[in-house]
């Protein structure tokens, strides 16, 4: 009992400081520099990826009360992700120990990579209902940005601009690689002949979108089941079909709108609505005005 006791008092509660950049992207930092182990707590939904970097000392992940636990060396970085479960932040810091970790949800992630790194997706037939981790080194790159977003120093008013410019070069430099790598290697593989009829999917939608498909007519033109366009469709492009055409006619009609050659009925027509009062509906729901206060406040 009493060395039991000498080693709970030897346990200390830590905490993080945390940069919330939205609602979608939070950036934690944290520093033990006393000799007690810290322990670490936060909760997390099953909507984020977790992206955690050691820069110094060491800690231990805990999982399921205790029963299942991840170490995380110096200059080594852990990638956390599960579609079934929230994963509730439980960390056993040990002494002398930075950590850096970047919390960001599935579809802003997917929203920063769907155009050029498809091979970038945690939702493949093989991983999409399973929990997912990944460990790695941290670069020297890496490792000079999470520097700075430890000893961070400037203006109080310029924190949230400064760490959101840095999370974003964190994660470019996470997911950099070589031209030449093996693309076999890479954890995130979907199938490529499902990627191309996906994005097959995204173009339909967008050269009709005055006229789109239903969802069962588009999976039957791109020769896949309803479950998997739906499913193929959120994994890559980070929301479902219908929304991701709504955020494309809205930005679509916007950029007509500030053309200046056209009017507000035209421009409503030309992205699918039949009555003005539609689309004037839908336009303020997206940007929070109407089309014409839009016009107006960029003459």
């Amino acid at each position: 009992m009493k060395s039991d006791f000498n080693r709970m008092k030897n346990v200390a509660k830590g905490s993080f400081s945390e940069v919330k950049i939205d609602e979608d992207f939070i950036v934690l930092t944290y520093q033990n520099e006393n000799e007690l182990v810290e322990v670490l707590e936060r909760d997390i939904d099953s909507s984020f990826i977790q992206f955690h970097f050691c820069l110094k000392g060491s800690c231990k992940f805990v999982f399921n009360q205790g029963n299942y636990g991840l170490n995380i060396e110096d200059e080594k970085s852990l990638l956390l992700y599960n579609p079934q479960r929230d994963l509730p932040i439980h960390i056993n810091s040990n002494p002398h120990t930075w950590l850096v970790s970047v919390l960001i949800s599935i579809k802003k992630f997917h929203s920063l990579f769907s155009q050029e790194a498809d091979y970038i997706t945690f939702l493949s037939d093989d991983n999409k209902d399973k929990k997912y981790y990944k460990d790695g080194k941290i670069t020297p790159s890496m490792a000079i940005v999470l520097t700075q977003l430890i000893h961070y120093n400037l203006n109080s008013s310029i924190k949230n601009l400064y760490f959101n410019g840095k999370a974003y070069e964190l994660l470019s430099l996470y997911f950099h690689r070589n031209e030449e790598a093996n693309v076999e290697q890479c954890p995130f593989l979907v199938d490529e002949t499902n990627v191309i009829k996906i994005r097959k999917a995204k173009d339909i939608i967008i050269s009709r979108m005055a006229e789109p498909p239903t969802l069962q007519e588009l999976a039957d033109e791109i020769g896949l089941s309803l479950k998997k366009l739906k499913e193929g469709f959120k994994e890559i492009y980070g929301d479902s079909v219908f929304s991701f055409l709504f955020d494309y006619k809205m930005e679509y009609a916007r950029k007509l709108l500030e053309s200046g050659d056209h009017n507000v009925n035209e421009v409503g027509l030309k992205v699918g609505y039949s009555t003005a009062s539609h689309f004037i509906a839908a336009f303020k729901k997206k940007y929070g005005t109407t089309p014409k206060k839009y016009v107006m406040s960029i003459s």
